[in-house]
């Protein structure tokens, strides 16, 4: 059956569905690149609120900037922007429709639709999902890159902007300029002080063309910390014929996990939902959460994909399942990486080892490795060498942590302990590629990407021992060196 409106009556009568008349609803938010994370995680939180009558002048309009977002536009409003939600669990699969996305705006040149309806003062709320790499900061510095090609045409061209980001500044200035006042900005990308950051690329690219407007917003708009966490896989074959199971024709059908987190700083200047009524969490703490989830769950994502890729394993249940790829994982966090970690209230570092080690390794999530492993030059530098240089600056070892990189530099030689090809999966890949290449034989090639590694590459405590573990990964193979690793 067609997933539509007309067709959510006529469901099987276990898939819950929404139970709200979708014709009342009005916006409030426009959401900007509306992939599966955000229809499994801050989509859903809303779907829920409105299940219990609650706040249905807060309902999403989705927006994107990319090519991809046009397709997903015409998938998304051919089935009234309903998503079908399956829930994985070791004991089996339930479905939901989610309901409480009403439209998408078209996607063109210069973003005039996008500026226009965050103009709107019925919007409240803009909220982002466009990757960790995606905010225009330096690697090394996180300082704003007001170089950008990008970045340049937005300051230059202010009203028919490239990025998401031009589009959010242009709309605050018709917003001050009609007196309808300022809105929130709420990043839900896994970027600790996700909303320090966006503020800094928000008003780092309005003064570019205007200084007074900055001024307007960096005094008036709210840019709430946010930490979110949920495991979404890629959809697939597999997802769609899943789906297809519970009788549901869904072109973008979502797959997820049982759990889910979200907590937020309570700074909105609009108003917001009352999201803490359905689970998430508002606290002034929001770092510490966020930095435990970064440093272990986001990190620990990439010691698993990086391993698994090169040694041919496909999901990130089978990396957890395979001893050596295990192994690694339990210990860097264990000894390297949680304590640099602060507790956060009911859950200490190693009690959260052992809640993601129990997620990563639900066989019903097929996440794959590639998923994952993607967009490596962003997430290791936002997720990995914040703790390597905290831990030098601290006169602690990085033995783990060198041989974590090591992993990232053999990975990207682009060929697999068995000889088959890892296709390019990074935005950087052909960068990387010659760097790991040339590192085959001069470790020290990689750690000379000044881009990422900063001068990482010249304290010989990270240094040697990430030459040494690359040497060895070559020479041994990666089974070998795990095993090496593990009986040190």
């Amino acid at each position: 059956m067609d997933l539509s409106n007309a067709n959510l009556s006529a469901l099987p009568a276990s898939i819950k569905r929404p139970a709200y008349d979708r014709t009342t609803l009005t916006p409030g938010i426009v959401h900007i690149g509306l992939g599966n994370f955000h229809r499994a995680h801050q989509s859903w939180y809303l779907h829920r609120l409105m299940q219990m009558g609650r706040d249905h002048d807060w309902a999403i309009i989705g927006a994107g900037v990319r090519e991809f977002d046009g397709k997903q536009r015409d998938l998304l409003l051919k089935q009234d922007c309903l998503t079908t939600l399956i829930e994985l669990t070791p004991e089996g699969q339930t479905a939901e429709i989610t309901g409480s996305m009403i439209d998408y705006l078209p996607v063109e040149p210069g973003n005039g639709p996008l500026i226009e309806k965050l103009a709107d003062p019925a919007i409240r709320i803009v909220s982002l999902t466009v990757t960790e790499s995606g905010y225009f900061q330096d690697q090394v510095t996180k300082a704003f890159n007001r170089a950008d090609p990008e970045i340049i045409h937005d300051a230059q061209n202010p009203n028919k902007p490239k990025t998401a980001f031009g589009a959010i500044v242009a709309a605050l200035a018709k917003r001050r300029a009609s007196g309808t006042g300022p809105m929130t900005a709420m990043s839900c990308d896994n970027l600790q002080g996700n909303g320090a950051i966006l503020r800094q690329t928000v008003v780092g690219l309005a003064k570019l063309s205007d200084p007074d407007l900055a001024a307007w917003i960096e005094a008036q708009c709210s840019f709430p910390n946010s930490m979110v966490d949920c495991i979404v896989p890629a959809t697939k074959e597999r997802e769609h014929a899943l789906v297809k199971e519970f009788g549901i024709n869904d072109a973008v059908p979502v797959t997820h996990e049982r759990f889910r987190q979200w907590v937020i700083e309570d700074d909105f200047c609009a108003g917001r939902p009352a999201w803490e009524e359905v689970g998430a969490t508002f606290s002034d703490a929001v770092h510490a959460y966020e930095r435990m989830k970064i440093c272990m769950l986001n990190a620990g994502h990439q010691i698993l994909a990086n391993a698994g890729e090169v040694m041919g394993l496909e999901t990130i249940a089978d990396t957890m399942a395979e001893p050596l790829i295990g192994g690694l994982f339990r210990r860097v966090l264990a000894d390297e990486i949680a304590p640099q970690v602060e507790p956060v209230p009911g859950k200490t570092p190693l009690e959260y080892l052992e809640l993601i080690s129990e997620r990563f390794a639900n066989p019903a999530i097929i996440d794959t490795v590639r998923r994952v492993a993607f967009d490596g030059s962003g997430r290791h530098t936002g997720f990995l060498l914040p703790t390597i240089n905290e831990r030098l600056a601290e006169g602690l070892t990085v033995t783990g942590l060198a041989l974590v990189e090591a992993l990232w530099a053999r990975m990207c030689t682009g060929i697999r302990d068995d000889g088959s090809t890892i296709e390019a999966n990074d935005p950087k890949w052909n960068a990387l590629i010659a760097a790991g290449r040339a590192a085959k034989t001069q470790p020290r090639l990689w750690l000379e990407q000044r881009g990422m590694y900063g001068d990482l590459g010249d304290d010989p405590r990270f240094a040697q021992p990430f030459a040494n573990w690359l040497a060895m990964l070559h020479k041994a193979g990666t089974a070998a060196t795990l095993t090496h690793y593990l009986e040190q």
